[in-house]
């Protein structure tokens, strides 16, 4: 049966207003009801943890001093796929091998392409986790990406840039195949180390659940004040990052791949054109990784963001909340 989140809207009826043409589904239909108990029992565990209170204590005070910013993301890998939230439906195994022996129904591949951004969008807009398999991969962008297949399929590296004859024209995000291998080579997203890749909002977080990479969503004053406050915890210059890749590696393999490389840094993302109906308007992704994130979470008090240099862009985040409906009491008075 169709989830009642999702039930399609009657003739007359204004539709949800959703930025995507394909929603992901929910594994198990949620009601308000599950979504309550959810938090609520993530609260009280979370409760339970003083090294967790006392990071969402200081989780607020950045946020707030952001200017309001929304909640970020945590992404980690488990051996157990969350009670409720957001994955793809199951699709076709994909590998180099099997596509070398055309063995792959591209088309049922397809059919139910389910974007991790997307799921992701639903995990914030809901207030529930999202997640991935090997199996529950929704494109196999993503599989490659988190690691569940590799080398990445010969049709991808045509699909982004020149295209697959008589089969999907080209995305032209790079100039050629050849160039796509050599990003997918820089890459080199490491085999996924648990089962399940789950996407987390933070105060979802249960003990022993610890991310490897949180992501933030934010339009230009957060964003900006968020890659000062990398540069400013790190003593890095060069802590922010903004490569070339889809919008599932900015949110995951670039951070891994650079730690792999021994540095510590943040990754800006969302350019790609794919992943952009996928986030708000004027909206980028900030990912970073665990061991900066809680440098950032310690350094925000002495930085910039607690001083006088930082009131006009904060006032600029609150009025851009404001404007997009998104205001607290903070924001319609900015």
């Amino acid at each position: 049966p169709a989830s009642p989140v999702f039930r399609k809207a009657k003739r007359g009826e204004k539709r949800a207003s959703l930025p995507f043409y394909n929603p992901a589904k929910p594994v198990k239909p949620v009601d308000r009801r599950d979504r309550t108990v959810y938090r609520e029992a993530g609260k009280s565990l979370n409760h339970g943890s003083e090294a967790m209170n006392d990071l969402r204590k200081r989780l607020d005070g950045l946020l707030e001093a952001l200017g309001g910013a929304e909640e970020p993301i945590g992404v980690f890998y488990s051996d157990r796929e969350p009670a409720l939230g957001f994955a793809p439906k199951p699709g076709p195994a994909v590998s180099a091998e099997l596509e070398q022996a055309g063995a792959i129904d591209f088309k049922a591949v397809f059919e139910n392409f389910s974007c991790v951004l997307g799921n992701v969008w639903m995990s914030r807009k809901k207030g529930l986790p999202a997640w991935l398999t090997a199996e529950r991969y929704g494109c196999p962008g993503a599989s490659f990406h988190c690691g569940f297949h590799a080398p990445q399929l010969e049709f991808i590296a045509r699909y982004v840039s020149t295209g697959a004859p008589q089969a999907a024209p080209g995305e032209r995000y790079l100039p050629s195949p050849e160039a796509v291998r050599g990003y997918f080579d820089a890459l080199s997203p490491r085999p996924a180390p648990a089962r399940v890749c789950v996407f987390k909002p933070l105060s979802l977080l249960e003990p022993g659940e610890e991310p490897e990479v949180v992501v933030f969503f934010a339009r230009g004053e957060v964003l900006g004040g968020l890659c000062q406050l990398a540069c400013f915890a790190s003593g890095d210059v060069e802590a922010v990052a903004l490569p070339f890749g889809a919008g599932c590696a900015s949110i995951l393999a670039w951070p891994l791949r650079y730690l792999e490389q021994g540095r510590e840094r943040a990754v800006v993302g969302g350019p790609d054109p794919s992943c952009r109906k996928f986030l708000k308007v004027d909206e980028l992704t900030f990912a970073a990784p665990w061991s900066l994130f809680r440098k950032m979470l310690d350094a925000w008090p002495d930085s910039f963001l607690a001083h006088q240099s930082w009131e006009g862009p904060r006032k600029k985040a609150l009025r851009s909340r404001r404007t997009w409906g998104e205001d607290g009491t903070e924001a319609a008075r900015a």
